[in-house]
């Protein structure tokens, strides 16, 4: 069995017509919460031995700031930031997790992998694989879900918005 972290993009710039969305940016509080979010996860034990993000502007950064945090656990085969285009609004991130599974079934010490993307569709994808309808999850921006993947059906176990994984208001 493997797990799979969903990680959603933290607050970023507001739409304009002036600036194409994939190059929208994460604002300074965008920044702030996401690091507070990855610092926590990995106090929670929940490094991840691979992170795929997002190629949009706002994705990227926060994929670099899990990595800063550390969320990359020790001895992951790669700490490098790996983009992909499934990730991307309105892609399809299914295979890369059946792709993990199937390599993490070869490797035993492979167990989590982290998507860093956005809304609806990371929700669409954690809904999806545990048999849940289609708007039953919603990732808050910097929010995470964390999924039991087997063979069968998956398993939510844990679905957190920024604001409860750092107990504030």
């Amino acid at each position: 069995m493997v797990e799979l972290l969903l990680l959603r993009h933290g607050i970023a710039e507001e739409r304009c017509p002036e600036r194409a969305d994939g190059e929208r940016a994460l604002t300074a509080l965008g920044r702030s919460r996401t690091r507070a979010v990855a610092e926590r996860l990995v106090l929670l034990g929940l490094g991840c031995d691979q992170l795929v993000t997002s190629p949009l502007v706002r994705a990227r950064q926060t994929a670099e700031i899990a990595i800063a945090a550390g969320l990359l656990a020790q001895g992951s085969p790669s700490l490098s930031l790996v983009a992909d285009a499934a990730l991307a609004p309105g892609g399809d991130p299914l295979p890369l997790v059946a792709e993990f599974q199937r390599v993490a079934s070869a490797h035993s010490r492979l167990q989590r992998l982290a998507l860093v993307g956005h809304e609806p569709d990371l929700g669409a994808l954690a809904a999806r694989l545990i048999g849940a309808p289609e708007g039953a999850v919603v990732l808050k921006k910097a929010g995470i879900a964390l999924l039991l993947l087997g063979s069968g059906q998956g398993q939510l176990k844990l679905l957190m918005a920024p604001r409860q994984l750092l107990g504030t208001q």
